[in-house]
């Protein structure tokens, strides 16, 4: 059976210039204020200066964290997270499919996203669906009133708890961001701590998403200046990018407040919908993921997925990958989790993927012929960049041409290994040569090639 996924070629760094233009704009963000190095001075080489290590890799970490599971009930779910150019790994997961006792036909999913370090998001991860447990909010009856309030007291109890372990062990800063879910038999529980972001599909619709909590919001706003602190290039005091977290001490030390209005808050916004048959699947993703896609688009690229793939870590992937290919330089975790009206493999859908998949090989075989013909160097920008300009029928709804650069680049490598020279020593630095080519593109040229 054909999929979407027909090579596993490693990328080139081929962002690497937009990331080092990117740290120069907000340089000044990353090291205090201050201003950049003189003339003839690599930065950080100042005077007195610190240096202050780069939040970017050379190259992405590409390796994925997988996982897969089940429920007794029949719902489904696969988690997939990947480094990606960040220098540390921050995100955390925890997935619980079946909680025990008078509660086995509950499940409880949620994404950690760290910043400042990983140590709170990690101990958050292991710690919060036992607080959350211990207020008694859950149990037979399924009352939402009850249920709500058990997480909303959950989380704080979870903050509390962890000023007190930072304090012992000397944690200075660091918070996380939380989005979560638990499902009852017949509810749907969302709650929401920062900019981490849930989403339901019904009926290929999307039914319900979370809303990011950012300083700049109106209410987010007020709360934090009412607690002595200012929003300022949309950030609190112009460093925090996020209103609300676990976490983040040095932001919550207004006196006379208490926690849920100091400048951020721990307090989630709880949500309930009832459950129903139309249900499709559910998403828990961190900012990496919805800083390059809408609502609308991811739903509509996982309907799409969900029809021609079974496997719901290689969905994940397929997602992954999009992500990345769109230009998100930051952690990306994402869980999904498929009830049992969730789209089912198509036989339709396969042929109409396996149509497509042959006419991006054909259509850079053409490419490649013609860029060849004009005494052109073949390399995969200027394949890229033609592909990108073609009308391309079929593309997966919500994913465009990025979510078939695996299939292309592996066409395009195939190309060059059916033109390969016959000199001996020659076919690697030909290798070489377009890769250090795509290190070196203006901002302008890989903005416009990478994300058109």
């Amino acid at each position: 059976m054909r999929t979407s996924r027909k090579g596993s070629v490693e990328m080139p760094a081929f962002v690497r210039q937009l990331v080092k233009e990117t740290e120069k704009r907000v340089s000044s963000f990353f090291k205090g204020g201050r201003g950049g190095a003189g003339e003839g001075e690599q930065p950080g080489e100042a005077e007195g200066e610190e240096v202050i290590p780069s939040p970017y890799l050379d190259r992405p970490v590409l390796d994925k964290l997988m996982e897969e599971g089940c429920t007794r009930w029949g719902l489904t779910y696969a988690l997939g997270s990947m480094q990606g150019w960040r220098a540390n790994m921050e995100d955390f997961h925890n997935c619980v499919p079946q909680l025990g006792g008078e509660l086995a036909d509950w499940s409880f999913f949620a994404v950690f996203d760290g910043h400042a370090g990983s140590t709170v998001a990690q101990h958050c991860s292991q710690n919060l669906l036992g607080h959350v447990l211990s207020t008694g909010g859950m149990g037979p009856d399924d009352d939402p009133e009850r249920v709500k309030g058990g997480i909303i007291e959950g989380f704080l109890q979870t903050d509390k708890h962890l000023n007190m372990v930072a304090r012992r062990e000397g944690w200075e800063r660091g918070g996380t961001t939380v989005v979560s879910t638990l499902i009852s038999p017949y509810y749907i529980y969302f709650a929401n701590c920062g900019d981490s972001r849930a989403m339901l599909c019904r009926s290929g619709q999307v039914c319900f998403s979370t809303e990011d909590h950012k300083p700049y919001s109106p209410l987010e706003k007020e709360r934090i200046e009412s607690a002595g602190g200012t929003v300022s290039i949309q950030r609190i005091n112009g460093s925090l990018a996020v209103s609300r977290a676990l976490g983040d001490f040095s932001y919550k030390g207004a006196e006379n407040r208490s926690p849920s209005q100091q400048m951020v808050s721990p307090e989630p916004d709880v949500c309930v919908v009832e459950r129903s048959p139309a249900d499709e699947f559910l998403v828990l993703a961190c900012d990496g993921v919805w800083d390059t896609i809408t609502n609308e688009e991811l739903c509509a690229f996982i309907h799409n997925r969900l029809r021609v793939c079974t496997d719901l870590r290689d969905v994940c992937a397929q997602v992954i990958d999009l992500c990345l290919y769109k230009g998100s330089l930051d952690n990306i975790s994402i869980i999904l989790l498929c009830f049992p009206g969730a789209p089912q493999l198509s036989a339709e859908a396969l042929h109409q993927e396996a149509e497509l998949e042959d006419l991006l090989e054909s259509k850079v075989a053409e490419i490649y012929e013609e860029l060849c013909a004009r005494g052109e160097e073949p390399d995969l920008l200027s394949v890229l960049t033609v592909l990108a300009s073609s009308v391309i029928p079929g593309l997966p709804p919500g994913g465009g041409i990025q979510s078939k650069r695996n299939c292309i680049i592996s066409a395009y490598y195939q190309q060059r290994e059916t033109h390969k020279p016959t000199v001996p020593n020659v076919s690697t630095q030909c290798t070489l040569v377009p890769l250090q080519q795509l290190r070196f593109m203006s901002v302008y040229e890989q903005t416009h090639c990478i994300h058109r």
